[in-house]
């Protein structure tokens, strides 16, 4: 299944199978993703079953705990956001059971006279497609490199924009090596 294009206030239903290297695209023509549900596993045994053996769907109640924070720390507030299925395969809920990603999110309107409300931060690598383009293999590589960043909300809520330079130099060296990127967690919030 593919995503729905939100509109104005709209909700979107993405189902990805996951199989090699599969990724699920979120996105808002107008405005920024809020993640309301988010599965990693299975729950049903019709989703993503086409040529896939019944023994592998027999597990109807398998799924990832951590899946809705992990979705919404990777894609809220963003306008477009890709996760790699290989991202949740770190830890298997149910062995020998065949898994989807299955996230459901709201397009939130984004407008003049919002300012930035910030609840996170995360700088380092947690899977190997983001800002991957053109780096080699080496440098993508470890996936579980992460280190949360506190002090951005000081510099950053209640602006409109906001810029920050993102190296190691500013942040620490998480994990030498790896290419990094910064993940910022932040809703808009309008002001009257």
């Amino acid at each position: 299944m593919g995503p729905f294009p939100p509109t104005f206030m709209s909700t979107a239903r993405v189902i990805t199978c996951d199989s090699l290297d599969n990724v699920q695209r979120l996105s808002c023509d107008n405005g920024v993703i809020i993640v309301q549900a988010a599965m990693y596993g299975r729950t049903d045994a019709e989703i993503c079953s086409d040529g896939i053996p019944a023994d592998q769907l027999a597990n109807t109640q398998c799924f990832q705990i951590d899946t809705l924070k992990d979705v919404k720390s990777r894609c809220d507030g963003k306008k477009v956001c890709e996760i790699s299925t290989n991202s949740f395969r770190t830890s298997d809920p149910c062995s020998g059971i065949y898994k989807y990603l299955d996230t459901t999110y709201t397009c939130f309107p984004a407008s003049e006279g919002q300012v930035l409300l910030i609840h996170g931060a995360d700088y380092g690598r947690r899977d190997s497609t983001t800002c991957s383009l053109n780096l080699p293999a080496s440098q993508l590589q470890n996936v579980q490199c992460s280190k949360p960043i506190s002090n951005l909300a000081d510099s950053c809520n209640g602006k409109s924009n906001c810029t920050v330079k993102v190296s190691s130099s500013v942040f620490g060296d998480p994990c030498f090596g790896t290419y990094k990127y910064l993940e910022m967690h932040n809703y808009p919030l309008i002001t009257h």
